[in-house]
């Protein structure tokens, strides 16, 4: 997603309580960074940051440390995390913000911070056969993750992208995840798991407004 340069983000986050300056520094170390010990879950590029704010504000007893490249993102993020914790009086206590090339995630995370579950929304399709390697879902970026993954872990996956999608099952598959959830049109699916909440995401709403099914899956390791 392309963003305008935002000359008020970074000035933002450099004094949001919430934000990693510096997260090489964090290697290892992400959960005692958070006020509360709970399952860490992983979040690759955060976008305007709805999932994230939703999803922790519904789930207080996870802790959601939330990725993304680019800090004019990341800033647009935090408002609407402080925003979404504001209507609903509460304090901003479970998300942490960090901007870093998440197909280099590895450099930040450890297999000490033992992340019990990774979000991929509607990630870069790159179509492109020799770009296909760059996919956050391709085998190598998988093998990756499943090093600081614990076991029985499950990584969730949404796509607009029905190619990137049915190549994603097959990478799965390739690198021994379990699949545990499938839904061609989440928004139409009948048989949802047990708990199950969706959270939209910005390029999720606007698919689903052009009529564009959400392609979804869960898989464990």
């Amino acid at each position: 997603m392309r963003i305008r340069k935002k000359r008020w983000a970074q000035p933002e986050l450099d004094v949001c309580p919430f934000y990693s300056k510096n997260p090489e520094e964090n290697r290892g170390r992400w959960r005692e960074k958070f006020k509360n010990q709970a399952p860490l879950h992983l979040e690759l590029g955060c976008g305007k940051g709805s999932f994230a704010a939703k999803c922790a504000l519904d789930n207080p007893n996870i802790n959601l440390l939330a990725i993304d490249i680019k800090s004019d993102m990341l800033g647009v993020g935090r408002r609407t995390i402080v925003k979404t914790f504001e209507q609903a009086d509460k304090e901003v206590d479970n998300i942490i913000l960090a901007a870093y090339n998440v197909e280099q995630i590895d450099k930040i995370i450890a297999p000490e911070d033992k992340i019990e579950r990774i979000y991929i929304n509607f990630c870069n399709p790159w179509p492109r056969p020799k770009h296909k390697k760059r996919r956050l879902t391709y085998p190598i970026k998988l093998e990756m993750y499943k090093q600081f993954m614990v076991d029985g872990s499950e990584i969730r996956f949404k796509t607009d992208d029905r190619e990137l999608f049915e190549e994603s099952l097959e990478y799965f598959e390739q690198s021994g995840f379990e699949r545990i959830f499938t839904s061609r049109d989440l928004h139409n699916e009948t048989n949802l798991p047990t708990g199950f909440k969706n959270y939209e995401t910005e390029h999720e709403r606007m698919f689903t407004e052009m009529g564009k099914p959400t392609y979804c899956c869960f898989v464990k390791k």
